[in-house]
């Protein structure tokens, strides 16, 4: 399940994993996936911890003291922002996921509600796809899951794992109304995820006419 990278041996310092974290968070900043200090961003450093954005944290200017040191399998970081525990399960559950963002963009918003009740939207048949990693071909379907809102995050993180673990592949997931979790195996192929899912489905809403 999820992109078929095979477990890594992950090992960064803190340091290295907080690089990669402000590197996603300023590369989804200047593309303005990030308003009013929304999204947040992780990378792993080892198979118990991972570096994540604190709450709060302006996003599009992020620095290493908007960064902390979390748990994995631990109790919550004091500063760390609600939606932690979707960063968390996602290592928890898959790992070789070393990189997660999140990211409010207009499209992925709007495409959320939109398929709601759909559940999912697909995206078949475009070049992009081979963007993302073990994928070699324009022709394939991907079906990105959509979950319901929830304030309640550690909950909305079990619908979303209980979800995940019943597909053979995925790269991300949309919340509706909210944005999209994409992941990668480091920060270098989860930013190139994210730009690949900001260009495919926008290209799918122009498909579809903004209607």
């Amino acid at each position: 399940m999820n992109p078929e990278r095979g477990v890594q041996a992950l090992d960064e310092s803190y340091s290295d994993a907080a690089k990669g974290v402000i590197a996603m968070a300023r590369f989804a900043g200047a593309r303005g996936w990030v308003p009013a200090t929304s999204g947040n961003f992780s990378a792993r450093i080892d198979r118990g911890r991972a570096a994540l954005t604190a709450t709060g944290a302006n996003k599009a200017e992020l620095t290493e003291a908007g960064v902390i040191e979390a748990e994995i399998f631990g109790p919550k970081h004091p500063r760390a922002s609600a939606e932690a525990p979707l960063h968390l399960a996602r290592y928890r559950n898959a790992p070789q996921i070393g990189a997660i963002s999140h990211i409010h963009s207009m499209a992925a918003t709007v495409l959320s509600r939109r398929h709601e009740r759909a559940g999912y939207v697909r995206l078949e048949g475009w070049e992009l796809l081979k963007a993302f990693s073990g994928v070699e071909t324009h022709e394939t379907v991907l079906d990105v899951p959509i979950v319901p809102n929830d304030q309640d995050t550690d909950r909305l993180a079990d619908v979303v794992e209980q979800r995940l673990a019943a597909l053979d592949r995925a790269y991300g997931y949309l919340i509706a109304g909210h944005g999209l979790y994409v992941w990668g195996a480091d920060a270098a192929e989860t930013v190139r995820h994210m730009e690949a899912f900001d260009f495919l489905l926008n290209a799918q809403l122009h498909e579809e006419g903004f209607r």
